[in-house]
């Protein structure tokens, strides 16, 4: 009698769950507690996405039936964190678009461990489907910070294969869900700026509708006049706007409302997935496209030409890795030292014109600057050695010539 009511009484294992407060992440409250007996901690992080106060998705959790409940404002970790170093990497999936939910992931699951750490929580639940991105990004950095951790993904596994089906057991079980229709997309955002896709952008070639926007305006509606702006780095970080010093989250806040004020930022493209399938996506990037851009070409401005073409390669390499779910890697932690190490002398101001959906740069200066003007110009101030480039292009071209006259065009003079 003793040993069933030691049974009965026994505490049950926790879960730290991922929780947004949406349908999905609400209906898994409950799934986890009934269908895998679970106690649930639910932790919802703010990275920046459009409400701020989201101490209503920790009532929410708490009224499921939560232990304990969450709502931890990540925004000026988030840039302090992972956005300088993404800034430091010209961070662009395939050369396209600013990372964005690879760079929100590894900063979440961060204080998932720790917060399963906290509490003795045995698993860590997220609301990622099995064919999406951001599952392998929550299962590698989970992995990576404690493998001894288990990972549940209900969607993966539940058989609840649509929304209304998920609407249905969510009624059944006493969770409260939306009495509005189903958004037709599927929409990621955070301070670094917004993902969609699903609905009629499944075929790509649909032009994205108004109603997908929400941070810039319509080009064709921008302002008629064009606006200037000068942004400032040290060290390669974006200190200041137009002069104001700031800190970078404000920053990115203002620049968010500048950009997207002048229509700038849309992307559209066609996106390689890690799971081996290509998407049809749309982000909207104000502020992070403006702000690589400009640091790429404050770049161009303080390294040589070896660095500059070298460091292409690695930015490309770690924004790769990191879209990956790799962020909490031994090769990934080696190039953040190797782009740190480049950071050091890029300083200096960028200047940039928005108009009508385009943003052009300028101007820029720095204080170590390679560009030299008395070697650039052409002017009475020239210091140029003209006569040095004879001797040069002689030796320049000698292996040219050793190969052309024995194997080149050169051999068929004989």
């Amino acid at each position: 009698m003793t040993t069933q009511t030691n049974a009965q009484t026994a505490p049950k294992e926790k879960v730290v769950l991922a929780y947004s407060g949406g349908l999905d992440t609400s209906v898994m409250v409950k799934w986890l507690q009934t269908e895998k007996n679970l106690d649930v901690i639910a932790i919802c992080g703010n990275v920046g996405q459009d409400a701020e106060d989201l101490e209503w998705v920790k009532q929410k959790a708490y009224d499921l039936g939560a232990i304990y409940a969450e709502s931890l404002d990540m925004r000026e970790e988030y840039a302090e964190e992972i956005l300088t170093k993404a800034i430091a990497a010209n961070g662009m999936y395939e050369d396209t678009y600013p990372l964005l939910s690879a760079l929100s992931r590894p900063l979440i699951v961060k204080h998932l461990v720790d917060i399963a750490h906290k509490h003795g929580a045995k698993y860590v639940a997220h609301g990622c489907t099995g064919k999406g991105n951001d599952q392998v990004r929550f299962d590698t950095s989970i992995a990576a910070l404690d493998p001894n951790l288990i990972v549940l993904a209900p969607v993966r596994e539940w058989d609840l294969l649509t929304r209304e089906q998920e609407m249905e057991w969510a009624a059944e079980h006493g969770v409260p869900v939306p009495t509005t229709a189903a958004k037709p997309y599927s929409i990621d955002d955070n301070l670094w700026g917004r993902a969609i896709e699903c609905g009629v952008l499944e075929d790509p070639m649909n032009e994205p509708p108004a109603d997908i926007w929400t941070m810039t305006v319509d080009p064709t509606e921008a302002p008629d006049e064009p606006e200037y702006f000068t942004v400032g780095f040290e060290a390669g970080k974006p200190v200041s706007l137009n002069g104001e010093q700031m800190p970078l989250l404000d920053l990115i806040i203002k620049m968010n409302e500048l950009c997207g004020k002048h229509g700038f930022g849309r992307i559209d493209l066609i996106e390689d997935r890690v799971v081996g399938i290509k998407s049809h996506e749309v982000y909207e990037c104000p502020a992070s496209l403006a702000l690589i851009k400009m640091h790429h070409d404050l770049e161009t401005m303080c390294f040589d030409r070896n660095t500059i073409i070298y460091k292409h390669d690695v930015d490309q390499k770690w924004s790769t890795l990191v879209y990956d779910g790799m962020w909490y890697s031994q090769l990934k932690e080696a190039l953040d030292a190797f782009c740190a190490s480049t950071q050091k002398f890029v300083t200096g101001e960028v200047r940039a014109k928005l108009y009508k959906g385009s943003l052009t740069i300028v101007g820029r200066q720095s204080p170590y600057a390679i560009y030299d003007y008395n070697l650039a110009t052409y002017g009475d101030e020239d210091t140029f050695d003209r006569s040095a480039s004879a001797g040069f292009i002689k030796l320049y071209s000698l292996e040219l010539q050793t190969w052309s006259r024995k194997q080149g065009p050169g051999s068929q003079l004989k």
